[in-house]
C-alpha cells in the first residue's frame, strides 16, 4: 500500500522534494495536508544540504483546493481559524531563503493555484490548468487571488477571482506566472534542469535575492 502520510518529503543531493500525497482526493487541503506541507517546507529551509525545493502533487493532479467536506463540517466560529491553517504554508514560502519550484500537472485550482503561485517558479505540463475557482461553489479565492495579483496585477487577478475562469498553462505563460511548460512525460526533466541550475548558484547570492525581494513586497 502507499505511504499514508498526506505529505511526503525526500532529499536527493541538493534538491528537496515535497509531495502532496492525497491523490484519491485530488490532493485537496485538509488539516493534515496543510500542516504536513508547512512542516516539510520548514524542514527543507533548515536542512543545510538542501539548496532548492520542488513542490509536486501525487496522482493525476497538483491540487484542486480545500477539501470541501472538511470545510463544510466546520462550525461557523471555526471557519476563520480553519482557513488560516489552509494558507499558513504561503507565509512559510514567503520567508524561505531557498528557491522553490512548483511542478504542476493536471489541475491546480483555488488553494492549489495559491500554493503554486506562492512558489518562486511554476514549471507546468502542457495539460496543466490553474484557476481561482472558489466562486463557483459560493466561496471566494482571497489568498489565491492575492498570490495571483503578485504576478499579474490586482485588477486582472480580481477579474479571475470573480469569474472563476480556468487558466490553461499556455495562457499562464502568456500572463507571466508560468516560467516554462513541457509535455507531461518531460515535466520531471524540465523541473530538475531548472533545479540543478538554481542549485549551482551562490547560496549567499540566492538568499540575499530572496530576502531583498521579500523586504520590498
Amino acid at each position: 500500500g502507499r505511504n499514508m502520510s498526506a505529505v511526503l518529503s525526500k532529499v536527493e543531493g541538493a534538491i528537496g522534494t515535497v509531495t502532496l500525497n492525497r491523490p484519491e482526493a485530488m490532493n485537496t487541503f485538509n488539516e493534515e495536508l496543510a500542516a504536513g506541507l508547512n512542516q516539510s517546507l520548514r524542514a527543507m529551509e533548515t536542512d543545510d544540504n538542501v539548496r532548492v525545493v520542488i513542490v509536486e502533487g501525487a496522482g493525476k493532479n497538483f491540487s484542486t483546493g480545500i477539501d470541501l467536506k472538511e470545510y463544510l463540517s466546520k462550525e461557523r466560529h471555526e471557519i476563520r481559524e480553519f482557513l488560516a491553517k489552509m494558507n499558513v504554508h504561503n507565509h512559510t514560502l514567503a520567508s524561505m531563503t531557498k528557491p522553490v519550484i512548483a511542478k504542476v500537472h493536471g489541475y491546480a485550482l483555488a488553494n492549489g493555484t495559491g500554493l503554486s503561485l506562492a512558489c518562486d517558479y511554476i514549471v507546468a505540463s502542457d495539460d496543466a490548468v490553474f484557476g481561482t475557482t472558489a466562486v463557483n461553489v459560493g466561496l471566494i479565492c482571497l489568498e489565491p487571488g492575492y498570490q495571483l495579483a503578485r504576478w499579474i496585477g490586482e485588477k486582472r487577478a480580481l477579474q479571475y477571482v470573480l469569474t472563476g475562469d480556468l487558466i490553461p498553462a499556455a495562457r499562464g505563460k502568456e500572463l507571466g506566472f508560468v516560467w516554462a511548460t513541457a509535455p507531461r512525460e518531460n515535466l520531471g526533466a524540465a523541473v530538475h534542469e531548472l533545479a540543478d541550475r538554481l542549485a549551482s548558484k551562490s547560496r549567499l547570492a540566492v538568499k540575499t535575492g530572496k530576502r531583498g525581494f521579500e523586504a520590498m513586497s
